[in-house]
This record gives C-alpha cells, sequence and structure tokens, in this order.
C-alpha cells in the first residue's frame, strides 16, 4: 500500500510540473498574437482604423460595438514618437501596450487633457536626454516613459449617436501617430 502511494505521488507531482511547463511556455510559441495581428494592419507610424464591429457578428478581438478604434504601431529605437491631434468632446481614451499586450500607460479626455491630444512616448534613453535638455519639445506635451522600444497604442472613441460615428472617425483617423516630421 505504501508503495502504491509513493508511485500515485510521484505521478501527481510529475504531472503536475509537466502540466506547469506547457501553460508557461504555451504562450512563447503563440503565431497568432495581438503584435502580429497589429502588423498585419500595416499600421506603423500612422492610425489605422478598425472596421465596425457588427452586434451578433464574429468579434475575434472582444471590441466593444459602440465604440470607434484606431490602432498605431510605434517603433522607439529610432527616436521618441508623438501623437498629436484634436479629438471631438466626447469620452476617448488611449491605452499604449508593449509588444506582449501589457498596458504601458492608459489615459482618457476625463483626466483633464481636454479636446487636444498632445503626446511623447519615449524609452528611458530618450527620457534622460529629455531631462538633461537635449531634446526639444513642445510646451503643455504629456511625457510618457515607456520600459520597451516595440509599442502600439489603441485610441477609443464614443461617439454619442451612430449619425455622428463618421465624424468621429474621421477626427480619429486625422491624429497623427509616429516620428517628430
Amino acid at each position: 500500500m505504501k508503495r502504491l502511494l509513493i508511485w500515485l505521488s510521484g505521478g501527481v507531482l510529475l504531472g503536475g510540473i509537466i502540466h506547469l511547463i506547457v501553460i508557461l511556455t504555451l504562450p512563447a510559441l503563440a503565431e497568432h498574437t495581438v503584435w502580429t495581428r497589429i502588423e498585419s494592419l500595416n499600421a506603423k507610424n500612422t492610425i489605422v482604423l478598425l472596421p465596425q464591429v457588427k452586434p451578433g457578428q464574429p468579434n475575434p478581438l472582444g471590441l466593444d460595438p459602440g465604440l470607434s478604434y484606431g490602432v498605431c504601431q510605434l517603433d522607439l529605437a529610432n527616436g521618441p514618437a508623438y501623437l498629436n491631434g484634436t479629438l471631438p468632446d466626447a469620452f476617448w481614451s488611449i491605452a499604449i501596450y508593449d509588444r506582449d499586450g501589457t498596458i504601458e500607460y492608459a489615459t482618457t479626455n476625463r483626466d483633464g487633457i481636454g479636446k487636444t491630444l498632445q503626446m511623447g512616448i519615449f524609452n528611458s534613453r530618450q527620457t534622460r536626454l529629455l531631462a538633461e535638455q537635449q531634446i526639444d519639445i513642445a510646451e503643455g506635451l504629456l511625457i510618457i516613459e515607456a520600459s520597451t522600444d516595440d509599442l502600439f497604442v489603441v485610441v477609443r472613441l464614443a461617439p454619442p449617436h451612430r449619425a455622428v460615428r463618421p465624424r468621429y472617425e474621421r477626427a480619429l483617423s486625422a491624429i497623427s501617430c509616429g516620428p517628430k516630421p
């Protein structure tokens, strides 16, 4: 009986270890990640509008059908990136994600930003140069320090009515995203 319990507990322990290894390595082996989906949109340094989600239709990204979405992919290796534009006077939010989909920074217009969006995204080396005043920036620029160079930005707008959605999406697509021209 003792021998059976030893074999049984050894089997459970080994099975648990194998299970943990498989669970922890599967995300690294995935081919279709959020990053690869963003890359397929050709959103490098430009805002790309995501198609409107229709209620009852497939929604693989789990997007809210009531919102308009814009996505921009950034690479800070060659310099800081900037988001500039004017958004409608309704609820909007911005989230900056790293390559793995972890949020680096998020804000909304309810944080006192208002309608005008002026955001500079810097890596730690560029932030150091900024502190030493070796990078010129515009007054009033919201400065974000990112922990990595590969990022993507998601801007969400909440049109109050379906009739104004096209106007909101035009404002969303007019946002400049990328290095300083």
